[in-house]
């Protein structure tokens, strides 16, 4: 497979979970890839797992740093070229009752999960609209299409990643470059390991039993799988996706319809 020969992806979030098999899936369709996330150890073992599958580099990033992110950004393109795909997986979770929620865990989300789509995004539009293609994937959750309890700051944070999406699409429109959202469901990564923790913890009850209970939420009775989501994105970031913009596209299992 070499629909993607001769492209450059980074992917956000990459050490792990969805980011990593993104990365993957992307290697395996031809692309050269950049894996950006704020540990260096982590990144740099994926980097190795995954060296057989084609070119990738690693670049220790924090998205919600601005300095950071056009570090790492400036490195990419030392490294491999121009950008052409930009995945924003990167993303944290934080759960307490709205009354409960701090300013600081409520900047937090917003920072890491919107401001660093947005702080990533910028690195890339400008040229991406001036060579005429351009691929952006956001990794937005269910959350972003309905509320969940206790997951307010998150939910408003991924509820703006959409809203972003869907103005840039349009700004792009003309330019070559596509704007979509993926928005899986519960998915089999760290951040659904910590929602485990946390219903154990507050509710005595089993990690099976957590886990099921997360589960139960998708139609399918099941958590979805990393590479299920990296399947979605590696067509978006495909050439023959070009109709394909300001779409948010659910990996759910039915949970959105």
């Amino acid at each position: 497979m070499s629909e993607l020969h001769d492209l450059h992806a980074v992917v956000t979030g990459g050490g792990s979970g969805i980011g990593a098999a993104v990365a993957r899936e992307l290697l395996l369709r031809g692309a050269r890839v950049t894996l950006m996330g704020r540990d260096l150890a982590r990144l740099q073992a994926q980097r190795a797992r995954l060296a057989e599958q084609g070119p990738v580099a690693e670049q220790r990033c924090d998205v919600a740093d601005e300095a950071s992110v056009q570090t790492a950004f400036a490195a990419a393109v030392a490294d491999f070229g121009a950008i052409d795909i930009l995945v924003n997986n990167a993303g944290q979770a934080q759960t307490a009752p709205f009354v409960k929620t701090s300013l600081a865990q409520w900047q937090q989300m917003l920072q890491v999960n919107l401001t660093g789509t947005f702080l990533c995004t910028q690195q890339v539009v400008a040229g991406m609209a001036e060579r005429g293609f351009g691929r952006i994937v956001n990794v937005a959750s269910t959350a972003s299409l309905k509320g969940y309890a206790y997951v307010a700051a998150y939910c408003a944070a991924k509820h703006g990643v959409l809203g972003l999406t869907r103005a840039l699409a349009l700004e792009m429109a003309k330019k070559g470059v596509t704007v979509n959202a993926v928005c899986p469901g519960y998915t089999e990564t760290e951040i659904v390991e910590q929602a485990v923790a946390n219903i154990v913890a507050k509710t005595g009850r089993s990690a099976e039993a957590a886990r099921q209970e997360l589960a139960a939420g998708n139609p399918q009775g099941r958590l979805v799988q990393p590479e299920e989501v990296a399947h979605t994105v590696a067509w978006l970031a495909s050439r023959g996706a070009s109709a394909m913009t300001g779409q948010a596209i659910a990996v759910c299992g039915g949970e959105w319809s």
